[in-house]
């Protein structure tokens, strides 16, 4: 019994050293115990000479007990801690995504704009877009279908940083009230102007189009514009026309 009680209380403390065995540890830590006060019992009857194996296997599978509930102790809280910083981790992943997408909606309603409207650029480009007017063409024209209705479209582009920028996207797109794309207007008025190259700071550049509309949606226009397209997502400006 003694002998017994030593090997199973050294076997029970061994599992509980092992902090993933700890589950395994508490039997062989208990019947060390077990054994360990037989084997005393039969060692005070004068039933058994190793006394101090048989106490050495009660102190061990003792230990061992101790080993077991520390051990499922720490891995209540480990798992407790874990979960709860998964469950933290995935509330603050989804409120971040929730401002992002707050913040996008609001970047996007933000570039939606009515005519007259500046709209600030990343890069410290701001652009107004002023309300369509009538366009005339003259008799050399190309991109007017007959009973069209051209309108001329006027962007105004400011430089509000301290460094020249460049517009790399100097045409603008135009929508019809339909939401068709509008056809760019081509005479020899030379009343157009394109907007190119830098705008020094504080300067400004302005462009001057002509789209041509159909009859029966030429009531509104959008206008879409961006000084990068690679860059910077078009504002659009829109109302009656």
């Amino acid at each position: 019994m003694g002998i017994t009680a030593l090997v199973l209380g050294i076997v029970g403390v061994a599992l509980g050293l092992v902090i993933i065995l700890f589950w395994m540890s508490w039997l062989p830590a208990l019947l060390a115990v077990v054994f360990g006060c037989v084997g005393l019992s039969h060692a005070r009857k004068g039933l058994a000479t190793n006394r101090a194996m048989a106490l050495t296997g009660v102190i061990l599978g003792v230990v061992g007990l101790l080993f077991a509930v520390g051990g499922g102790v720490f891995t209540v809280i480990a798992v407790k801690e874990a979960t709860e910083h998964a469950r933290a981790e995935a509330d603050k992943a989804e409120a971040s995504a929730a401002a992002e997408k707050k913040r996008k909606k609001a970047e996007e309603k933000a570039r939606h704009l009515s005519f007259g409207a500046a709209y600030t650029f990343g890069n410290g480009l701001k652009v107004t877009v002023a309300k369509p007017r009538p366009f005339i063409p003259d008799d050399f024209v190309l991109g007017h279908a007959k009973g069209n209705k051209a309108v001329e479209v006027t962007v105004t582009v400011v430089n509000t940083g301290t460094e020249r920028l460049s517009v790399e996207t100097g045409l603008p797109n135009v929508n019809d009230a339909n939401g068709a794309s509008t056809e760019l207007v081509i005479d020899g008025s030379g009343r157009q102007k394109v907007i190119t190259g830098y705008v020094l700071p504080g300067k400004k550049a302005v462009g001057k189009y002509a789209f041509s509309l159909p009859p029966d949606a030429a009531d509104k226009v959008e206008v879409e514009f961006s000084p990068d397209a690679k860059r910077w997502a078009d504002a659009y400006w829109s109302g009656p026309n």
